[in-house]
């Protein structure tokens, strides 16, 4: 990143982030080294998984400048790097999902406490840019963070799950009944974030959630 330049982040660096490109797990979009037979596939570790979202998009891999970028727009509020997430984001969220079938954009929420601390929802942020570029509306809002679960960074899937049993609650179920919707938010990790937000979005009448994330951690 251009020391002289805060905020832009030179070609060489852009060009070193690493997309994911298929074969990728079709639950939590890892990406898959070997052969893959047929066009999708599910990984070994979500086998036995049953998510609450149909299946998952993220744009690269969050490492390099791709995790260097979230962490600075996130934590440190350098929003200039803001646009660079919402490239990456843009790149995958308009070649793998067909945004004539989604009614909305969900932006998974923060708690209140910490979104004070922050002073900002990177995920709202993002929801805001996708849905001017694929023309579908952000319901902001409708879906609330009720349980403050704290960083989730040093933990573990099974701890991660715990952690935000009923973490979430639905403000207008109205709004998702019979809806199909991408939540969004900056980072996939074990997708237990996600997976609380879906599984209450579902409880109030959504007919589909698609997970949507820049980054997959792996």
């Amino acid at each position: 990143m251009a020391d002289t330049d805060p905020g832009i982040v030179c070609p060489a660096c852009i060009s070193s982030a690493k997309p994911i490109e298929p074969p990728f797990c079709r639950q939590c979009a890892s990406p898959f080294t070997g052969t893959v037979t047929g066009e999708t596939f599910v990984c070994g570790y979500c086998q036995d998984l049953r998510f609450n979202f149909s299946r998952t998009v993220c744009a690269c891999r969050a490492e390099g400048v791709v995790r260097d970028c979230i962490l600075r727009f996130k934590y440190n509020r350098e929003m200039y790097f803001g646009p660079h997430l919402v490239d990456w984001l843009l790149g995958a969220a308009q070649r793998w999902i067909d945004w004539r079938e989604v009614d909305a954009i969900v932006p998974v929420p923060l708690h209140p406490r910490k979104q004070r601390q922050r002073e900002f929802n990177q995920a709202e942020y993002l929801a805001a840019a996708l849905g001017r570029a694929v023309g579908v509306p952000v319901l902001k809002g409708k879906v609330r963070r009720i349980k403050d679960t704290g960083t989730q960074t040093k933990l573990g899937a099974e701890a991660r799950m715990k952690n935000l049993r009923d973490a979430f609650a639905v403000r207008d179920e109205k709004a998702l009944k019979g809806k199909r919707l991408v939540i969004l938010d900056d980072v996939f990790t074990t997708g237990a974030t996600m997976d609380s937000c879906a599984k209450t979005m579902k409880s109030a009448g959504a007919r589909e959630v698609i997970a949507l994330a820049v980054a997959r951690g792996v």
